[in-house]
């Protein structure tokens, strides 16, 4: 007898997420149906390191199978590296941008799995919304992050070599790479609170919500924008 992923799931909440994912604008431009060519396979470099599928995505999706569906939810969607080669799809679909859909409903409803796949990046995180920048290579642990393939753990093997060819600041800033205009931050913080995706990373990681609030709402008030109650 098969065993249902999830069972113990209602299926009203499994329906309720998947109702929030067509919900979104851009369900409709992003899914037209499955030819089941594979093109999408053949082009994700993520499935060459999983048993990952972003055809599966878009059938699961057009079957309405909620099922399945919240399944993907939990354990597909977080295999995706959102590089897009998906959209070379003959039939017009996106299965990078229905992940994305996904993936923004599963943060917003704090899915276990959710917090679980995205523990290891609180730093990032903090890192691209303080600075504007990305990842510095000190950051890169193979343990943190399983799902970039065999490429971190390169680099996390060679980070005495990274920190003699490179300068030390870069390690911790962007002195060395590129820097963000302060206004340009501003603007960002300003989207990030008025789109409500601060709120979604409270759904991930309250103590890295809570801390990004506080300096958001600082440099706000420092540059008199008042994004009113």
């Amino acid at each position: 007898m098969m065993t249902v992923p999830y069972a113990d799931v209602p299926i009203e909440e499994k329906t309720r997420l998947f109702e929030e994912v067509k919900a979104d604008a851009r369900y409709d431009s992003y899914l037209y149906g499955c030819y089941e060519c594979g093109i999408c396979v053949a082009a994700c470099p993520s499935a060459r390191f999983y048993d990952f599928s972003p055809r599966k995505i878009a059938q699961a999706l057009a079957r309405e199978d909620v099922e399945l569906v919240y399944e993907q939810m939990n354990d597909d969607v977080w295999n995706c590296s959102q590089c897009f080669s998906c959209l070379r799809c003959p039939r017009g679909n996106s299965p990078g941008g229905l992940i994305t859909i996904m993936r923004e409903v599963a943060v917003k409803n704090g899915l276990r799995t959710t917090r679980e796949a995205l523990a290891g990046y609180t730093r990032i995180i903090y890192k691209i919304m303080t600075t504007g920048t990305q990842v510095s290579p000190d950051m890169l642990q193979e343990d943190a992050f399983p799902d970039w393939g065999p490429g971190v753990k390169t680099v996390s093997d060679n980070l005495a070599l990274w920190r003699r060819a490179l300068p030390p600041e870069t390690m911790h800033t962007t002195a060395q790479s590129w820097q963000v205009e302060e206004r340009t931050i501003r603007e960002l913080y300003a989207i990030w609170k008025w789109t409500g995706t601060l709120d979604m990373i409270a759904q991930v990681d309250e103590g890295l919500h809570d801390i990004m609030e506080e300096v958001m709402d600082d440099a706000l008030e420092e540059s008199g924008i008042d994004l009113g109650p």
